[in-house]
């Protein structure tokens, strides 16, 4: 049992059938369509030759078929972690170079060491340090980067530049030098691209074909595009009309590689991988998440690290870069009809298959076309709808994406994602340090506590009852203090204070400090200080110090044993007054007319 915990493949292979390869079988054909050009294009992008690509689609899915813990997750190389490959290689190799190479084999075993050690030591709730607006803003800044980096293959010039900033005026600078015939092809390609996805599926549902079908075939047409470019660059020797085309491919199936054990270059790339590493993971793991919920399946955190950590080891041990699951390219097998990992281990036959026997048909494939193949690919990734939802419900997280992008887009992937986790973590200490806290009193009729400004309530003239929504810790345990105090000031006839705890989920040490100091302040001023509410993790670790030592009252399991404790009348008028009757609150604001809220 422990051994399939860790070998996914046992459990999904046991059960096994024929009917299951037909499914399988039909999705790996389809998806091997779609993977090919992407395969070329996506190396081109991270850098590397475009064979690179070919070997990172084959070796890396079958370690992920035996390690992985989602059926249909298609594993390979994707633009987002291609572009940070091309990005952290370049500072210590000089592209084209075999030094180049050798990064890329580094990043690409270190990245699967780190995942893998993460998953071995569950700690993949490390990821969630990365909130969901800084992963849609880095996304969409890297798609507006990939694709203002590829304009120099549709234009045919050298272009340069790491950032928009930097390749934009390059390429404007460059505009003279602009090659017609590439122009041409890249310009064609993109316009048949958009339309074959804007147009081509409903096309093909008009003739007979189900929907998934026809989404499928419509996500494989970039073949057709390759094709096409290949016939015309070859019978019309657009290449001798300066058309950069990609040239000779090694035949064959990749071989063994070891990465160099290089302990400087090692430790150079150390903070890309890991950047890589959690950023693939993230991705990878959200797609994952959401097929399953769509076939009722689950899938296992930490053991999705292992199996894209063996992944990418496989990768750097077959000449490789560093890989991840894609969303488009899983879409695609789901709905082809994949059915278990296994379509990913046909699919990597395929690949083989292509490497073996026909990459000397793309020696004429123009790199204007693998370009377009990105350019379309990534504009998707720009998530308009996130950036306006999150804009409408939260102006601090639609910061946090904002300085995303703005960093991918000024200055760099790794300095934008720094920067995004940098803000999310201060805005998070910015919101907790001053917690949302409510003077409460009684509904009428009830047992429960709402707050005085927003509900009919009954209140004491003796007891405060104040109600923290957060945990306590060092940075608000200040505030509390202050706020506590406040409030008693102004209540001059209190004799009792009862801190209600439902929210407070941890009181760290600076928070215990504050609550003692609540308690021997309000006992100087001859205020009683309670809890009430408190959660049984909590109340276990205030029995180890020694709080109650300071606390001058009680602790009580419900608010409303507190309340008809310390004011026994209070509570009986409350009872006695029915549900929704109206209640003057005693010494608070009278209630809000806006209803919602606690």
């Amino acid at each position: 049992m422990r051994l399939e915990r860790w070998v996914p493949a046992l459990v999904w292979g046991r059960a096994y059938d024929r009917a299951t390869l037909g499914g399988d079988l039909m999705a790996a054909v389809i998806v091997t369509i779609m993977l090919i050009p992407q395969s070329l294009a996506y190396a081109m992008l991270a850098g590397l030759p475009p064979h690179v690509g070919l070997y990172a689609s084959m070796l890396p899915l079958l370690a992920y078929a035996v390690f992985g813990s989602s059926r249909v997750l298609a594993v390979g190389p994707v633009a987002v972690v291609s572009l940070m490959t091309a990005t952290a290689v370049s500072r210590i190799a000089e592209p084209g170079s075999p030094e180049y190479l050798a990064a890329a084999l580094a990043l690409a075993l270190l990245s699967g060491l780190i995942l893998i050690g993460l998953g071995l030591a569950r700690l993949g709730f490390l990821a969630n340090l990365l909130s969901h607006p800084v992963i849609a803003g880095f996304i969409s800044a890297s798609a507006i980067l990939i694709a203002a980096g590829q304009l120099r293959h549709i234009l045919g010039v050298p272009g340069g530049g790491d950032t928009v900033l930097e390749v934009l005026p390059a390429l404007a600078r460059q505009w003279e030098a602009v090659n017609l015939p590439t122009l041409v092809i890249g310009g064609a390609t993109i316009g048949f691209l958009v339309w074959v996805r804007l147009m081509l599926s409903r096309l093909l549902m008009r003739i007979g074909l189900t929907a998934k079908l026809a989404d499928a075939l419509a996500k494989a047409a970039p073949v057709v595009a390759v094709a096409a470019s290949i016939l015309a660059v070859a019978g019309l020797d657009l290449a001798g009309a300066g058309v950069a085309i990609v040239g000779a491919i090694p035949q064959g199936l990749p071989p063994l590689t070891v990465p160099p054990l290089d302990a400087p270059m090692w430790r150079a790339l150390l903070p890309a991988a890991l950047l890589i590493s959690v950023i693939g993971f993230v991705e990878s793991v959200s797609v994952a998440q959401t097929l399953a919920a769509r076939r009722r399946e689950r899938i296992e955190p930490d053991q999705e690290l292992v199996g894209l950590g063996a992944a990418n080891v496989a990768a750097a041990m077959s000449g490789g870069f560093p890989v991840t699951g894609g969303f488009a390219r899983s879409v695609v097998n789901v709905d082809a009809g994949a059915r278990t990992p296994m379509a990913g281990v046909l699919t990597a036959g395929g690949i083989a298959l292509t490497a073996v026997f026909l990459t000397p048909l793309f020696f004429h494939l123009p790199n204007a076309v693998l370009a377009a193949t990105i350019i379309v690919a990534v504009l998707g990734l720009v998530d308009i709808t996130a950036m306006r939802r999150t804009w409408r419900y939260s102006k601090s997280d639609f910061a946090a994406m904002a300085v995303t992008m703005g960093v991918v887009l000024g200055i760099g992937v790794e300095a934008g994602v720094l920067a995004g986790v940098a803000l999310s973590l201060l805005l998070f200490l910015w919101r907790t340090s001053r917690p949302h806290m409510a003077v409460v009193g009684q509904v009428p009729g009830t047992e429960h506590f709402r707050n005085i400004l927003r509900h009919a309530v009954v209140e004491s003239p003796i007891v405060l009852t104040v109600r923290v929504d957060e945990s306590l810790y060092f940075a608000n345990a200040r505030y509390l203090e202050d706020r506590i105090a406040a409030l008693a000031a102004e209540r001059p006839a209190i004799r009792h204070v009862v801190l209600m705890c439902p929210a407070v989920n941890l009181i760290d040490a600076s928070a215990l400090e504050s609550l003692e100091t609540i308690a021997d302040r309000l006992k100087a001023a001859g205020i009683t200080f309670h809890l009430s509410e408190v959660k049984g993790p909590v109340m276990d670790r205030l029995k180890r110090s020694d709080f109650f030592d300071h606390l001058t009252g009680q602790v009580f399991l419900s608010q409303f044993e507190a309340f008809r404790t310390l004011d026994p009348e209070a509570a009986a008028r409350a009872m006695a007054t029915g549900p929704g009757a109206p209640v003057s609150a005693a010494g608070g604001a009278p209630p809000s007319q806006g209803g919602g809220g606690r």
